[in-house]
């Protein structure tokens, strides 16, 4: 990118980040003439706030040298967020699962994002020229597969630009192998299936850059800047190298997820998924390496590699599924600790490994083996892989 382009994006996130600062103050300004007059309320939804905007390009010569494009759709974010926030607190959620209200964004915190809708944006000779005269040009990923309806431009802590573009796409689908694949999460493997040759071990991608993660957070302690100074030089580098490595430990993640996912697509038509969520490995003394397994982010991918290739993938819930059998469905009277790691069944004498014997679960409560249960398969039904 020119420094050109670049001077004119940050201009672009300077305006817009002043009309979401204002939205803010406005909000409460709102909330407190609410509070104070119940008989006389007023509202900030989007409609007040783009007569806010309006108003303030008006007066302001600065504003209106930046194009309206992204400025309107900073309007449409925050209103978004602040409905979101006002719903949770209607629904009376738990404190931890509510949407915070919308907050400033510092200018030396918060990372520049811009949106463009259709009429903000086009492409043209392999570049993207974006309302207000800035022109980039893209390296691309892959081509576009139709049309796209928006663009979002964002930098991200390494200091990299992005343009992630809205596009309609297609399902791409596969050959039938008539296969089905069952899948429970785990921290000692990431995901233990019913296929010895589908198993995604432990990648330990962040225990590999522990080392030099803690160096850099050191450097980063030792210059941190008192409160109200600026930042060190010094400070700033080993900020962004310690950023450099987060986003190469999270690329290599995401690579192992989706290489794992596209293989497990490809080679079985139907896939029973544990609906496991793992925050609350958050507040065990197993955080550390649930977090390295990235579990949630392997999740997602074999959910959106199916979805694009047209797979049948199945979420079921996790309640219960290491104490069932899935050879009779008979549950343990007790739970069973971590420890150990092989099932046993007492009621038909079944003797597995505890993964193994979860992963074949799911595909009993998915219904892609029912013969596991009830002793009789339907017919047309899919036969699972052996293990």
């Amino acid at each position: 990118m020119s420094s050109t382009a670049r001077t004119a994006l940050l201009a672009e996130w300077d305006r817009c980040r002043w009309i979401w600062n204002e939205s803010v103050a406005k909000s409460r300004a709102v909330h407190a003439h609410n509070k104070a007059n119940p008989d006389d309320k007023v509202t900030c939804g989007p409609a007040q706030l783009d007569k806010m905007l309006t108003e303030a390009r008006a007066k302001t010569s600065w504003l209106r040298e930046g194009a309206s494009v992204p400025q309107q759709q900073v309007i449409r974010d925050f209103a978004t967020s602040r409905s979101k926030a006002l719903k949770d607190i209607e629904k009376r959620l738990p404190m931890r699962q509510r949407a915070g209200m919308p907050r400033h964004k510092k200018k030396r915190e918060a990372l520049p994002t811009l949106n463009y809708t259709t009429r903000g944006f086009r492409l043209k000779d392999g570049c993207l020229h974006l309302a207000g005269g800035i022109a980039l040009t893209v390296v691309w990923s892959r081509e576009l597969p139709s049309a796209p309806s928006s663009v979002r431009v964002y930098r991200d802590a390494v200091g990299h630009w992005y343009a992630s573009f809205v596009v309609a796409t297609e399902v791409q689908p596969l050959p039938a192998t008539g296969a089905v694949l069952g899948v429970d999460w785990g921290v000692k493997e990431t995901a233990t299936t019913t296929s010895n040759a589908h198993d995604l071990p432990h990648a330990e991608h962040g225990k590999r850059a522990a080392q030099r993660l803690a160096r850099y957070q050191r450097m980063m302690a030792r210059r941190k800047p008192a409160r109200g100074q600026a930042a060190s030089k010094g400070y700033r580098e080993a900020q962004k190298q310690t950023a450099k490595l987060h986003k190469k430990v999270a690329r290599q993640r995401q690579d192992t997820a989706r290489k794992w996912a596209k293989n497990v697509v490809r080679d079985h038509d139907a896939i029973a998924v544990e609906d496991f969520r793992p925050k609350f490995l958050a507040k065990t003394t197993m955080a550390r390496k649930a977090a390295d397994a990235a579990i949630g982010a392997t999740k997602t991918a074999l959910i959106e590699m199916g979805r694009k290739h047209g797979r049948d993938v199945r979420l079921v819930h996790p309640a219960h599924t290491t104490m069932d059998c899935a050879s009779c469905g008979a549950r343990t009277k007790h739970a069973l600790p971590l420890s150990e790691r092989t099932y046993t069944c007492t009621m038909c004498g079944v003797v597995s490994p505890r993964d193994k014997n979860s992963a074949r679960v799911m595909l009993v409560r998915a219904g892609l083996n029912p013969a596991g249960v009830e002793g009789v398969r339907p017919p047309g039904a899919l036969l699972p892989e052996a293990a």
